[in-house]
C-alpha cells in the first residue's frame, strides 16, 4: 500500500493531532500493523471482508481504518448522526462480517449489531496490542478498500466501491492540485463517512507528511481560535460552515473581528464543498478575511473532478476547470456532447472513478455510458473555461412550461432579499405546467410579504423562474454535510411532512 510507504518516510514527524496529544507517523504504523494482526487472527488475510466501524474522528479512527486496509479487509465507515435505521440499511447492504466501536458507541450499536447478527468488538483491546506482529498480506492496489454510501437524497445510499488504486489516484490529484506540503497543518472538522473528511482532508495530510488535526463536532467558537492560532495552513469546510462561522463574527466586538480577520488572512487555502456555495457567502467570507474560498466540485463515485485555481483567479459560482488526469464533458439526454455555453450533464472519465455500487449490478451498468463516461446526473454550463454547476437532473432542474429551470439559479437570487436568511428552491407536480417552482425561506422577518417579494423578484428574474408558492420555515432539512434534502423538502410542501 502506498499511503503505508508514504508514511514511513515521516517517522517521528506528527500525524495526528487529537483529544489534546500528538501522535507521530511511527505510532500510526505501529498501531494500526496491530490492529491488522488482531483482525487477522493468522488468517493470513482478510479477503475483502467489510468491517464496519463507527469511531469518533481521532488517532483510533485513522488507526482502524489503516489496520483494516492492512489486512486485507474493506472499510466500511459508519455515521455517528445518522439514526440507527440507517446504520442498519449500512450494515445489512453492505454485508458486513465485523463491527468496530470506540467505547462511547457500544452501547448504543451493541442491541443492533446482535440484531443484525454481526459480531461487534470494541477497539481498546486492539489498541493495547501494539507491538504484536505477524506477517501482513501484499495488497494488490486493485483490491477494493472501502466503501462509502452515497448521500441518499434522490434515492436509497449506495455503497460506492473504491479500490486502493482510485483512493491514490484522488490524493495525488488533490496534492499537486492545492500544493500540498509537509509543513502543512489542516483542521479536520468533517464527518469522516464521506471523502471529503477521509480523503480531501485525512488522508491528503498524511500522503505528505502534514499533520491532521481533529475536532470531532463542529463548533463556530472552537473553530475560530484554532483558525486565528496561527498553526495551521489550511481548512475546508461545508457552505453551512462558514455561515456559522461568519454569523460568530458578526457577533463580536470590533476589536475582536480585527483579530479574528487579521489570524484567518494568514491561511495559504481555504476550500469550500459538498454542497454549492452560495455567492453571498463567498463575498462577505472574501470581506472578513481577505480569503476566497475555493470552490470545488466532486462526488463520492469520483473523488474531486473540477476546481478552482489554487494560483490565479477564482470564479464565484464557478467551480473552475478539470483536475488534472480528469476528462470531462456536457451531454444531452441523447448522450450527444452539446456545445459550448449550452446546458449538458456532467460525463467524467479518469483514474479516480469509481468502479462499481455494491452488490448493485444493474445501478452500476445504468451509471456509465457504454464507452465508460460515468453519469453524475449533475446539470452544467461551460462559461470561458470554467464550469457553473446548476444542479442535479432529478431535483435541482425543474421543468416548468418547456423551460429547464435551474433552482440553484432562484436561491441565489432570494438569498440577496433583505430579511431572508436561508432558502431552497424545489419544482412541485403540475398539471398544466410539468411542475411549477416553489420556494421554502428561513427568514426573520415576521410578516413576509409575498406580492412585494414577487414584485423584487420579477425585476431580476424571468417570469417563468419566479416562485408560484412560498412556505416560511423555521430551518431547512439538510443532511450531515449540510445538503438540503430536497425530497423532504417536497413531502413538507405536499403535506405529507411538518417542520
Amino acid at each position: 500500500m502506498k499511503i503505508i510507504e508514504q508514511a514511513k518516510r515521516h517517522g517521528s514527524r506528527t500525524a495526528i493531532f487529537s483529544e489534546g496529544r500528538s501522535y507521530s507517523y511511527s505510532s500510526l504504523l505501529e498501531v494500526s500493523e496491530a490492529i491488522a494482526c488482531h483482525l487477522l487472527k493468522a488468517k493470513g488475510d482478510l479477503r475483502e471482508k467489510r468491517i464496519s466501524y463507527l469511531i469518533a474522528p481521532s488517532f483510533n479512527y485513522t488507526a482502524v481504518q489503516w489496520g483494516i486496509w492492512r489486512a486485507g479487509g474493506i472499510a466500511v465507515p459508519l455515521c455517528a448522526s445518522h439514526p440507527l435505521p440507517s446504520m442498519e440499511y449500512v450494515l445489512l447492504d453492505s454485508q458486513a462480517e465485523m463491527i468496530l466501536v470506540d467505547d462511547n458507541y457500544a452501547g448504543v450499536l451493541r442491541p443492533l449489531a446482535e440484531q443484525c447478527n454481526i459480531p461487534l468488538y470494541t477497539i481498546a483491546p486492539l489498541l493495547k496490542s501494539a507491538g504484536e506482529t505477524e506477517s501482513l498480506p501484499e495488497i494488490d492496489p486493485c483490491r477494493r478498500a472501502m466503501i462509502l454510501y452515497t448521500s441518499g437524497t434522490t434515492s436509497k445510499p449506495k455503497g460506492v466501491v473504491s479500490c486502493h488504486h482510485h483512493i491514490e489516484a484522488q490524493i495525488k490529484t488533490l496534492v499537486t492540485a492545492w500544493e500540498w506540503e509537509t509543513n502543512d497543518r489542516i483542521l479536520n472538522v468533517l464527518p469522516l463517512h464521506h471523502v471529503h473528511g477521509i480523503i480531501n482532508v485525512m488522508l491528503c495530510a498524511l500522503w505528505v507528511g502534514a499533520c491532521c488535526e481533529f475536532l470531532p463536532k463542529f463548533n463556530p467558537e472552537k473553530v475560530w481560535s484554532r483558525l486565528v492560532s496561527g498553526d495551521l495552513t489550511l481548512f475546508m469546510g461545508v457552505p453551512t460552515m462558514y455561515y456559522q462561522l461568519i454569523k460568530y463574527w458578526d457577533s463580536a466586538t470590533k476589536d475582536d473581528q480585527e483579530i479574528l480577520s487579521d489570524g484567518v488572512s494568514q491561511l495559504r487555502l481555504m476550500v469550500s464543498g459538498s454542497a454549492a456555495l452560495p455567492e453571498s457567502v463567498l463575498e462577505k467570507w472574501r470581506r472578513i478575511s481577505g480569503q476566497t474560498l475555493l470552490e470545488r466540485y466532486g462526488m463520492t463515485e469520483i473523488g474531486m473532478g473540477l476546481t478552482n485555481p489554487y494560483k490565479g483567479k477564482r470564479r464565484a459560482g464557478h467551480v473552475g476547470s478539470p483536475f488534472e488526469g480528469v476528462q470531462i464533458k456536457l451531454v444531452d439526454q441523447q448522450l450527444v456532447e452539446v456545445p459550448k455555453g449550452e446546458v449538458g450533464e456532467i460525463l467524467v472519465k479518469g483514474p479516480s472513478v469509481f468502479n462499481e455500487y455494491w452488490n448493485k449490478p444493474e445501478a452500476t451498468k445504468e451509471a456509465f455510458t457504454t464507452d465508460g463516461w460515468f453519469k453524475t446526473g449533475d446539470m452544467a454550463v461551460l462559461n470561458d473555461k470554467a464550469y457553473k454547476i446548476l444542479g442535479r437532473t432529478s431535483v435541482d432542474i425543474i421543468k416548468s412550461g418547456g423551460y429547464k429551470i435551474s433552482a440553484l439559479e432562484i436561491e441565489e437570487v432570494l438569498r440577496n432579499y433583505s430579511g431572508i436568511k436561508d432558502c431552497a428552491v424545489v419544482g412541485l407536480p403540475d398539471e398544466e405546467w410539468g411542475e411549477i417552482v416553489a420556494a421554502a425561506l428561513v427568514t426573520d422577518i415576521k410578516s413576509l410579504d409575498p406580492d412585494r417579494l414577487t414584485t423584487w423578484l420579477k425585476e431580476k428574474l424571468p417570469p417563468y423562474k419566479v416562485p408560484r408558492k412560498y412556505e416560511i420555515m423555521e430551518a431547512l432539512p439538510r443532511n450531515v454535510l449540510g445538503k438540503v434534502v430536497k425530497t423532504s423538502l417536497k413531502e413538507y410542501f405536499k403535506g405529507e411532512k411538518k417542520s
